[in-house]
């Protein structure tokens, strides 16, 4: 046959499939979403489950103009599952939606669910979906599959397992953690941060199902559900509806293991405990933002996760908001963020097929009294912790939130510490008048350190001076889940502001970050060395910032202080007589106190980081006396919050080196970079090599399910 006639053939068949494709109903998304699998084709699958392990199947399918869909029929291994009739959907778990849908969608569409799925059988399934609309033409998507991953019976298994998880940790960020804590001698280091010393290693891989640079919400969900998520979205598949609690489920691993085998949760970290690190382990939503629904959702579905440890910031969502307004400049009232459309209510086919709350629209809502009502030991401040774990019975289920949103960082809150010591050593070149010393509703609303009058410290300002630190938050922790407890758990610590700083291009605050992280890291390795059936990970959910490391500071403060007064803003002075590389960064020495900080970050020789992904920023290579605004604290407009740097650009800009960024906004952004894991104790051996974020969820599962061989 000649190039012509094969050409014509060509075209007759692709219009044929172009008319079908408009004559019957489009059938436009599938979930589980799968890359397409041809017989005899061995491609990779997206979706992957354990035996058993629940998720939700559904469909969108979009009718000819005229039309409506009438019934959606979904077939798994050539056997009819369920039909679902627009009618009727026939079982209490199924759903036919055709309202509340996204925009762009024919008009009729329909979204189909069957909640609740799981099978047992190991291997590859075809899953069929045929739509059938009003005027009986019938259209099928048979290219979609999903995977039952089966494990292997082997030796012991692992009761515990414990995540520590550095938000936006790479490489640079432990690296430049490690020279702070140690230094060097001879090119080697003096030691290892205790994640270093992790016996087993890996490089991970950290892409969502949307994105090569993946945002915390799945970078933490991939990690404990086994599938990808889009960004901005924990626990769940997209869809093409607008309700953000509404879309296809997936089981995490809290819920599997505790449905399983009975396990315990706990959920421990620096940021606002409704951000996406720690409520992507036990909430389902499309928006990380949605904070009443996402924090309502941990006490009201605790049946299905096991959680019984809750602690970080957030106390804005756990407040009774009587009004469901938000006022940006509120000094009179308690700072609640409540509002009815933060918060959720889930369909009914939802609720039966995952035994999930149904939920209620409840800005008043008093939810430290409702924790508080089911069981739970609630510490507002570290003085009210200590006493609570201090007894041989530690309480059964622990709720801390110790901030109105994001804790303060490391760097501030020791500064805090110190200043409130009679023996204060000024913590660093700020000493302690960073702040006023009173934040916008009085002297802070919580213990003063060591029954001492505030002394202008940042914590002061923000009124929470008694905040705990992470290594103590996850002792706390430790107490709570090991006792009384012969079922195992699991415990996901975040070290939030390694990425939060790192966004800011805040050098020191996010190296303190890192130690103050790898103190807890110690905390759990401590645990495991006496517990050794307890597999521990410490890794990131992806890199922040393109940081690295390209040399010291070679001249002192005062030098500095001289230049940034007398040349602001002077390249040849700033960056060419101060910034040293190759050996002209020599080997920066930091004096570490005994509370395992050092005792000035701005010493000659300084560690100094560039960043590869960029905002604009003025860099002094001094630390900065006071953190960045967080938009997130309720109290942000008013006095003396309200003074306190808008975004980096506006940070030294008085007299800094500017330096211009290379991505859009005030901020840097994640990379797509792999990330550093490393595992020690029972299971530890299966994280060795390169593998995708999705893959640690089934190498926990060996460990926990299947077990190793020691």
């Amino acid at each position: 046959m000649s190039r012509f006639l094969v050409s014509l053939s060509l075209l007759a068949n692709l219009f044929l499939l172009a008319s079908n494709a408009y004559s019957d109903p489009l059938i436009s998304r599938v979930t589980p979403p799968s890359k397409p699998y041809h017989q005899g084709q061995n491609e990779p699958v997206t979706a992957r489950f354990l035996t058993d392990q629940r998720f939700d199947l559904q469909t969108t399918v979009q009718p000819d103009a005229g039309t409506t869909i009438t019934q959606v029929r979904f077939v798994i291994d050539g056997k009819e599952l369920v039909k679902i009739s627009a009618q009727n959907s026939n079982t209490a778990n199924t759903s036919f939606v055709t309202t509340g849908l996204v925009e762009g969608l024919k008009p009729n569409s329909a979204v189909v669910s069957f909640r609740g799925y799981s099978n047992k059988q190991e291997g590859i399934h075809h899953l069929v979906v045929e739509a059938t609309q009003s005027d009986l033409k019938v259209t099928a998507d048979e290219w979609h599959v999903f995977e039952i991953v089966g494990l292997q019976r082997l030796g012991s298994k692992a009761k515990n397992v414990i995540i520590f998880l550095g938000d936006g940790m790479g490489a640079t960020h432990r690296t430049a953690a490690r020279i702070v804590a140690k230094s060097y001698e001879q090119g080697k280091a003096n030691g290892r941060l205790a994640m270093d010393t992790f016996p087993v290693s890996g490089l991970v891989m950290t892409a969502s199902l949307n994105s090569i640079v993946t945002d915390s919400s799945p970078g933490m969900s991939n990690y404990v559900t086994g599938n990808k998520a889009n960004n901005n979205e924990e626990g769940v598949f997209p869809d093409d509806t607008k309700d953000a609690f509404d879309n296809p489920r997936v089981e995490y691993l809290s819920e599997y293991l505790h449905r399983i085998k009975g396990t315990s949760l706990g959920l421990v970290t620096t940021a606002d405990v409704f951000d996406a690190t720690p409520a992507a382990n036990a909430v389902h939503t499309s928006d990380r933002g949605k904070g009443s629904g996402i924090v309502d959702q941990y006490l009201d579905d605790q049946n299905l996760t096991g959680l019984r440890v809750l602690m970080g910031g957030g106390r804005k969502w756990f407040l009774p908001n009587a009004s469901g307004k938000i006022e940006k400049n509120q000094p009179v009232i308690n700072g609640s963020q409540r509002t009815a459309s933060s918060d959720y209510v889930l369909p009914d086919d939802l609720v039966t097929g995952w035994g999930a709350a149904k939920g209620a629209k409840d800005p008043e809502r008093n939810l430290i009294a409702d924790f508080r009502s089911a069981g739970w030991q609630y510490a507002p401040n570290y003085s009210v912790l200590k006493d609570a774990i201090s007894t041989k019975n530690p309480p059964h289920q622990l709720l801390g939130l110790f901030t109105f949103s994001n804790m303060n960082v490391a760097f501030d809150k020791i500064n805090g510490r110190r200043c409130a010591s009679e023996a204060s050593a000024s913590a660093f070149a700020n000493g302690c008048a960073a702040g006023t010393g009173k934040g916008p509703f009085g002297e802070g609303i919580e213990t003063p350190l060591s029954s001492s009058s505030p002394r202008g410290s940042v914590v002061h300002d923000f009124g929470f001076p008694d905040q705990p630190m992470l290594d103590e938050m996850t002792d706390a922790a430790l107490k709570v889940l090991d006792h009384d407890n012969d079922k195992g758990f699991i415990l996901m610590v975040e070290g939030a502001s390694i990425d939060k700083q790192s966004h800011l291009m805040d050098t020191d605050r996010w190296i303190l970050e890192v130690l103050e992280f790898d103190r807890a890291v110690a905390m759990g390795q401590r645990y495991a060395q006496a517990h050794p059936d307890t597999l521990v990970i410490v890794t990131a959910d992806h890199e922040c910032s393109g940081a690295s490391l390209i040399g010291s500071l070679k001249v002192n403060r005062d030098t500095v202080a001289k230049n940034l007064a007398s040349d602001p803003g002077k390249a040849a002075v700033l960056r060419d007589k101060q910034v040293g590389v190759y050996e002209g960064a020599g080997f920066p020495r930091y004096r570490i106190l005994a509370d395992g900080y050092p005792a000035d970050t701005d010493i000659q020789g300084k560690v100094l980081i560039g960043y590869g992904a960029n905002a604009d920023r003025y860099e002094t290579w001094l630390s900065n006396p006071r953190p960045t605004s967080d938009s997130q604290q309720p109290f942000i407009g008013v006095e003396p919050l309200n003074t306190y740097p808008a975004h980096p650009a506006a940070r030294n800009a008085e007299n800094g080196l500017f330096i211009a960024g290379q991505v859009p906004g005030d901020n840097a952004v994640h990379t797509g970079t792999d990330v550093p894991l490393g595992a020690m104790g029972r299971g530890a051996t299966l994280f060795t090599g390169f593998f995708d974020n999705t893959d640690v969820f089934f190498k926990i599962g060996q460990a926990m399910l299947g077990g190793v061989r020691e």
